[in-house]
This record gives C-alpha cells, sequence and structure tokens, in this order.
C-alpha cells in the first residue's frame, strides 16, 4: 500500500461521496469519487485506480453490472462493495466473482481500511 494508491468511490449518495475521500485521504489514500457507474466509466479514469469502492444499488447500471462491464473489458481493479441493504443471496456471488469484500453501511474505519488493505495486495 502506499500514499499514492488511488482509490474511485461510486456512489449515488451524495453524503458518502462528501465523507468517504476525507477518511480515505486520513489513511494515506487518494481519492475520486463518482456519483454513477457511467460516469467513472466515461471519465478515463479506470486505468488509474488501485481500488474501486462501489456501491451495489445506483440507479441505471448498478454495482454489480459495472463490476461485470469491467471484466468484460479486462479492466477491473480490485472492487470493495458498499451497501446499505444486505441481500444474503447476493453479497456471495459478487465475492465469487472477484469481490475483495462487501461492508455493510455504516462500516467502521477498521474495517474499510482492511478491506482496502486487502484489495491493494490483489492489484
Amino acid at each position: 500500500m502506499t500514499a499514492r494508491s488511488l482509490i474511485a468511490v461510486v456512489d449515488d449518495d451524495e453524503s458518502v461521496r462528501e465523507s468517504l475521500p476525507d477518511l480515505l485521504h486520513e489513511l494515506g489514500f487518494s481519492a475520486r469519487t463518482f456519483a454513477s457507474a457511467e460516469e467513472f466509466l466515461s471519465s478515463g479514469a479506470v486505468e488509474q485506480v488501485h481500488c474501486l469502492i462501489l456501491d451495489i444499488a445506483m440507479p441505471g447500471m448498478t454495482g454489480p453490472e459495472l463490476q461485470q462491464e469491467l471484466l468484460q473489458r479486462k479492466q477491473a481493479p480490485p472492487i470493495v462493495f458498499i451497501t446499505g441493504h444486505a441481500d444474503p443471496a447476493v453479497l456471495p456471488r459478487l465475492i465469487e466473482q472477484g469481490a475483495v469484500d462487501c461492508l455493510l453501511k455504516p462500516f467502521s474505519d477498521t474495517a474499510l481500511l482492511g478491506a482496502l488493505e486487502a484489495a491493494l495486495r490483489l492489484d
């Protein structure tokens, strides 16, 4: 893990997009935020990102749909999913398809740091 590791946060919740980068900076990461999967895909940041923090449920393209799109493009960075609604059927499938972790909102700083450290070991 380096201080220069760029973490992208893709979440339609504005409060998450405002607060999470501050926490990521405190933990020693760089951060960019995106309000939608489509915004992330069109940003040109895909190749620069070391890890993606991705909300599961978003309008338009969902987090799992973005995961599949990135896998098809062979551009998938390690992904840590975040969600406000734990669906026992969905979470194991996301991990099976390559996600590093899935954190239930609100999650602790420690849980997030552990997931990011695991993700960056894969990067």
